[in-house]
């Protein structure tokens, strides 16, 4: 960590640099004691935290991390998520990163003991605690894992790294560090809870087995893009497991939750009215197979993944009203379709989006929504729609 970064005139200059990365690198530093290098990497996160970490964005004085920990950190939304998971007097963050998620645990815990192993991330996180007016969170250079003896807390959390020694990206549990399947036990007898925080490529019935004492799985996405799955464990089996998603919206959240089970009643019907869309989070974590049960709607085929109702109601993703439906036939896609404008979907359909633009000449954009895909008989259809906000 160069302190000398923390200069008014450098800040100044971070904040205001408007001119390419490869420009800077080619000029050089303008500043004694600095390297471009240096310069580069704070003009770069300085950047990059502008709509993840926007409180970090426009506070003076924040020192940025190398990329990696920027792009494994959690943002704002989503600190502020696992913040209103858990709450109590404990919370023990033993894979501590750019140290978000501490940030906001503790507006939930009286106390929070942030624990980072590698001395120079640790020593940018704690001096932008003091930055951010978070003094009392406990923060210690040290393994996390060796502070699990002798000693419980309320909540143990961990954002194990997903990257392997030739700094690929993992997401397979075993393959993360610290493997948390190898102190699995260890951790579980030294907290009430335990929340995990993993790719969003890991798949949720492999967690759940590996996991063993899941009570809760959060699908978290932001924009219609999942970002996280969260996991909370407790030392004892859980009767029940509540699978919670959740798609962060601008000002508005869309909520999905239901019980894992392996599979829910589903009905099968030709397209209706509307046609519903779920969002990103319910497909991840395969809540479309409640979604025709607990909203009465009906499933266009068993590999679709859409559905269709007489009516038009609230619902966790997209909404369409169905203006006509037609076979996927030459001559009829040629009267309808060829040379016109449209947003193009495809599900469980033969052909890509870019085969059918380039195909039948399709542009983009308009208040045209076209679904290319199969009806419950196997049949080529295309449903023609309008938006429903």
């Amino acid at each position: 960590m160069n302190h000398n970064l923390l200069l008014s005139e450098i800040q100044s200059f971070i904040r205001s640099y408007e001119g390419e990365l490869s420009d800077l690198a080619f000029k050089g530093s303008p500043f004694e004691d600095v390297t471009v290098q240096e310069l580069m990497q704070q003009v770069d996160g300085f950047r990059r935290t502008k709509k993840k970490l926007p409180l970090w964005h426009k506070t003076r004085g924040i020192y940025y991390p190398p990329k990696l920990n920027l792009e494994q950190s959690s943002s704002e939304a989503t600190g502020k998520y696992k913040a209103g998971l858990v709450g109590g007097k404990s919370l023990l963050d033993i894979t501590g990163g750019f140290g978000v998620d501490s940030f906001y645990f503790s507006d939930s815990f009286e106390e929070v003991i942030y624990v980072e192993q590698h001395k120079n991330l640790y020593n940018i996180v704690t001096h932008n605690f003091r930055c951010l007016g978070k003094e009392t969170i406990h923060s210690l250079n040290d393994d996390g894992l060796t502070l699990l003896n002798g000693k419980s807390y309320d909540v143990i959390y961990a954002d194990p790294g997903r990257r392997d020694k030739t700094n690929g990206k993992v997401f397979m549990l075993s393959q993360c560090e610290p493997n948390v399947l190898l102190h699995l036990d260890q951790i579980l007898t030294h907290c009430d809870k335990f929340l995990l925080k993993t790719s969003p490529m890991l798949d949720i019935s492999r967690g759940i087995l590996e996991l063993k004492f899941v009570h809760q799985v959060h699908v978290v996405a932001i924009e219609n893009e999942v970002k996280e799955l969260l996991w909370i464990l407790q030392n004892k089996p859980s009767e029940k497991i509540v699978i919670r998603t959740i798609n962060m919206k601008g000002a508005s959240n869309q909520h999905f939750d239901f019980e894992y089970v392996k599979s829910s009643p589903i009905n099968f019907g030709a397209p209706q009215n509307f046609l519903y869309e779920p969002n990103a989070a319910i497909m991840k974590s395969g809540g479309y197979l409640h979604i025709s049960e607990q909203f009465g709607l009906w499933k266009l085929h068993v590999n679709s993944h859409l559905f269709t109702g007489n009516d038009l109601i609230e619902f966790p993703g997209r909404r369409f009203l169905i203006n006509q439906v037609f076979p996927y036939q030459k001559s009829i896609l040629k009267d309808r379709v060829f040379k016109r404008q449209a947003h193009v979907s495809t599900r469980n359909f033969p052909l890509s989006v870019r085969e059918l633009r380039s195909r039948w000449k399709i542009g983009d954009g308009g208040e045209r929504y076209l679904f290319f895909t199969l009806d419950k008989d196997d049949k080529k259809i295309v449903l023609d729609c309008s938006r429903k906000i």
